[in-house]
């Protein structure tokens, strides 16, 4: 998806997502190999300006990896508000960040955790990545440091140690695109 802004230092906001496959011996970091940085990565974009975070989310999720929204699950802390007068809530983030991109801008990304027990659905989209792999977490801590990003191994380091453990399943049909 194009970037909003153009020129240099400004920030676009993006939303991603990391998918845990538990349909393995033991959990899985379902990944893929990013185009234009080529590093392994969680899937995501650029959110759009007629598009909510979770909306984008969820549509680069299946374009980029085939997995379909009822294949997934999202994972959510225990406690967590549900229900807020006039407002539409959406999951809570794994984190929120801001990194630099290429130098040129930034990228404010809101990072969500999903899981699933199966393969995806579907193939990728056109003109997406092609290498996707699902790595435990011994694989993805033995990558070479050229092949994953160190915040990509700090984060799958608290998804596994943490979020699998203390956080709860919850569909993704119950959150409004």
């Amino acid at each position: 998806m194009p970037h909003i802004h153009t020129e240099r230092g400004q920030h676009d906001l993006t939303a991603s997502a990391f998918i845990v496959r538990l349909d393995t011996p033991e959990p899985t970091l379902f990944l893929h190999r990013h185009k234009k940085l080529g590093t392994f990565l969680e899937f995501g974009g650029h959110v759009e300006l007629d598009q909510t975070p979770w909306q984008a989310v969820v549509d680069e999720v299946e374009a980029e990896s085939g997995y379909t929204p009822e294949q997934l699950k999202v994972l959510q802390p225990e406690a967590v508000l549900t229900k807020l007068t006039g407002v539409v809530l959406h999951p809570y983030p794994l984190c929120v960040m801001t990194h630099a991109f290429d130098d040129t801008h930034f990228h404010t990304d809101i990072e969500y955790l999903l899981v699933a027990s199966s393969p995806p659905n579907k193939p990728v989209g056109e003109g997406e990545s092609t290498d996707l792999r699902a790595f435990t977490q011994a694989e993805l801590l033995a990558l070479d440091p050229s092949e994953v990003p160190e915040n990509i191994r700090e984060m799958a380091a608290f998804i596994f140690t943490v979020c699998l453990s203390e956080w709860a399943t919850t569909d993704l049909a119950r959150f409004a695109r």
